[in-house]
């Protein structure tokens, strides 16, 4: 992780509390007021979940720590495991290792997820507090019926850069394919993304059911492999924050807690276009703790603690009581909330035939070799 406690503090703390004084230790009570009503009823049991890595507020920098909120709220212990993609969190699901109550999949994923029965519908009734989420990302392509969701963040992709390593002013996808930034470049450590890279640069359809146009792609990525320093997910962050890259795609939010560390670093959505996407919280089939997950779902979109995850994540939230709130430090940032008229072509990645994701998973297979 990159947020470290200091062994100092640590060890003052531990003394403290040793000595009794009363203010060392965590309170049993619940830091924040709840507008929803949660019962302690399920009090002992443990809720499973599964989220990407560095997507939840807590407790480091001094942030609210949401899951130990909810559980002195509630007295649900939870159970936080995170992964660094959809297709990884899509893995451990299907091989049954573990029955999560909540994961939370960007659009597509979801779509494939709803395909295969693998989620569970969300009784609504138990939401008080859906009637903050934004309608404009309710009723989207991947749960039309709107049964099976609940927008988390919102996001797109764009290319971090650092403006001591790079040239000018770039504004577009071909800026990873520059030879004279061999070896400083990283990209997607996924398929889906990874593709996209090539197929926005080329002009290409990201949902194409056309193998040609994956090949096409998938030539275009292999070009790609000899000036690449590596392929990368969470790894990102340290390789930017510590100028050990010059340029990577990545997503908008984690873009802003780099340049926290690293002011050198700059952002921008490429002119060919870009992917849009929305990730949402849902409850899989194997869920063994399901009214817990509803508690733990409704809670997520408390104002305070929406508000604390939108701080700490620096996502789009599409929660209005986030968004209109006058103690949002992000409130109108132009890249996380561009207007229209500074918007770049977007699309949103759509499940796609097994056939053809079996055919692209495949030549995804054969560019990674070829980087290495």
């Amino acid at each position: 992780m990159r947020r470290w406690v200091s062994v100092i503090l640590v060890t003052a703390l531990a003394l403290c509390c040793v000595m009794g004084l009363a203010s060392c230790g965590g309170s049993d009570e619940p830091g924040i007021v709840p507008e929803g009503t949660y019962s302690r009823d399920l009090a002992g049991t443990t809720i499973n979940v599964y989220n990407w890595g560095e997507y939840i507020s807590d407790g480091s920098d001094d942030s609210l720590d949401v899951n130990e909120e909810f559980e002195k709220l509630t007295g649900i212990r939870v159970n936080y495991s995170m992964y660094e993609s959809n297709e990884v969190m899509y893995s451990k699901l299907k091989s049954e290792a573990v029955a999560y109550d909540v994961i939370i999949p960007s659009d597509y994923m979801i779509a494939r997820l709803l395909n295969e029965d693998m989620l569970r519908k969300i009784d609504f009734s138990k939401l008080s507090n859906y009637h903050y989420i934004d309608p404009k990302y309710r009723d989207l392509y991947f749960d039309p019926t709107n049964e099976y969701s609940v927008p988390y963040n919102v996001g797109m992709v764009g290319i971090i850069y650092n403006t001591t390593m790079v040239e000018g002013t770039p504004d577009s996808w071909s800026l990873m394919w520059d030879e004279k930034y061999s070896d400083n470049i990283l990209t997607f450590n996924n398929s889906r993304d990874g593709f996209a890279t090539a197929q926005f640069l080329l002009g290409l359809d990201v949902n194409s059911t056309d193998k040609a146009t994956w090949e096409q792609a998938a030539e275009k990525l292999k070009e790609q492999s000899p000036i690449l320093q590596g392929r990368v997910m969470d790894e990102i962050f340290n390789k930017m924050e510590n100028n050990n890259a010059a340029i990577a795609p990545y997503y908008a939010g984690d873009f802003l807690t780099m340049q926290e560390i690293n002011p050198d670093l700059a952002f921008y959505y490429p002119k060919e276009g870009t992917n849009i996407f929305v990730d949402s919280i849902c409850v899989p089939a194997s869920s063994q703790n399901y009214e817990a997950a509803m508690m733990y779902i409704n809670f997520l979109l408390e104002p305070e603690i929406a508000l604390a995850n939108a701080e700490y994540i620096r996502y789009a939230s599409p929660n209005t009581a986030v968004v209109n709130s006058d103690d949002y430090s992000l409130k109108g940032n132009e890249i996380l909330y561009p207007a229209a008229e500074a918007t770049v072509p977007v699309e949103y990645y759509h499940d796609l035939d097994p056939e053809i994701r079996s055919y692209y998973e495949t030549l995804w297979e054969d560019i990674v070799r070829s980087t290495t």
